[in-house]
C-alpha cells in the first residue's frame, strides 16, 4: 500500500492536483464575483421593486420565509459558466492532444494485417513446392 502511495507521489500527480485545486478556487471566486455583481442585480431587477430579488414570501411579515428563485438561477448560471470554461479551456484541448498522441503512435508502428486463411495456405503450398523443386535439383546435380 505504501509503495502505491510512493509511486503516486513521485509521478507528479499531487502537483497536478494541487494546481487544479488552486485554479479551481480562483476561478470559482471569479465566477462568484461575476454572478454576485452582474447577474444578481439583473435578476433582482426582473423581480420588481422588492429588494429581495426574484421570489416570493410565504409569510409576508417573516423575511426567513422568502423563496428566492434568483439565488437558484444565479447558482445555475454559475454552474454553466464554470462547466463551459472547464470544458473549453481544459477538457477539449486535452482530448485533442490525446487524439493526436494516439494518432502519432499508430502511424509510427503500423500493424501487419494477418493474411486470410486461404492466402496463407497458398503461400505455404508455394513455399513447399519451392523447397521440393530445390531438393529435386540438388538430387539431379548429385547424380
Amino acid at each position: 500500500m505504501l509503495k502505491g502511495f510512493k509511486d503516486f507521489v513521485l509521478r507528479g500527480n499531487i502537483i497536478e492536483l494541487s494546481i487544479a485545486v488552486v485554479i479551481g478556487t480562483a476561478f470559482t471566486a471569479l465566477v462568484a464575483a461575476f454572478t454576485t455583481n452582474i447577474i444578481n442585480p439583473v435578476i433582482a431587477a426582473a423581480g420588481g421593486v422588492n429588494a429581495q430579488g426574484l421570489g416570493f414570501s410565504i409569510w409576508p411579515d417573516n423575511a426567513k420565509t422568502f423563496v428566492n428563485f434568483g439565488a437558484v438561477i444565479t447558482a445555475f448560471v454559475t454552474f454553466l459558466i464554470t462547466a463551459a470554461v472547464v470544458y473549453f479551456i481544459f477538457v477539449a484541448p486535452m482530448n485533442k492532444i490525446n487524439e493526436l498522441t494516439k494518432r502519432r503512435a499508430s502511424i509510427e508502428e503500423p500493424e501487419d494485417e494477418p493474411l486470410p486463411a486461404d492466402t496463407a495456405l497458398l503461400v505455404e503450398i508455394r513455399d513447399l513446392l519451392i523447397d521440393l523443386a530445390a531438393a529435386n535439383k540438388s538430387d539431379e546435380n548429385a547424380r
